[in-house]
């Protein structure tokens, strides 16, 4: 399977490099107001490329926040359901995140539901 795997890196590896071999010939954008930019289209191809995966990052930026504030609420039920006795268990819990109490509000591998709008 790895070697699998690494022959089509390879093989789109090549693709892409065959593409960009193909694509050298100048081209022109043209803006607004007159504007113009001229590159090799592998360049423009790029850009446009390296602009969508900002835009995608930007995009999910929104849902790493909510979950990162629900890793915390959970990390907080762990605290408050540990026995009041025990200031150990309490901070071996609140170090390792790892361990989840024995019963969530909701799975771990769905998402959060959300309160409903007042």
């Amino acid at each position: 399977m790895r070697a699998l795997n690494w022959l089509w890196r390879g093989f789109l590896f090549f693709v892409l490099f065959a593409f960009a071999l193909n694509n050298q010939h100048t081209v022109e954008l043209r803006w607004f107001f007159g504007y113009h930019w001229q590159a090799p289209m592998v360049f423009i191809v790029l850009a446009v490329f390296a602009l969508g995966c900002v835009a995608g990052v930007i995009a999910m930026v929104p849902a790493w926040w909510r979950h990162r504030r629900d890793a915390r609420k959970r990390l907080h039920m762990m605290a408050e359901a540990s026995p009041v006795g025990a200031p150990a268990a309490v901070a071996t819990r609140v170090d390792n995140p790892s361990t989840l109490p024995s019963q969530l509000p909701h799975p771990p591998d769905v998402a959060a539901p959300r309160k409903p709008a007042r």
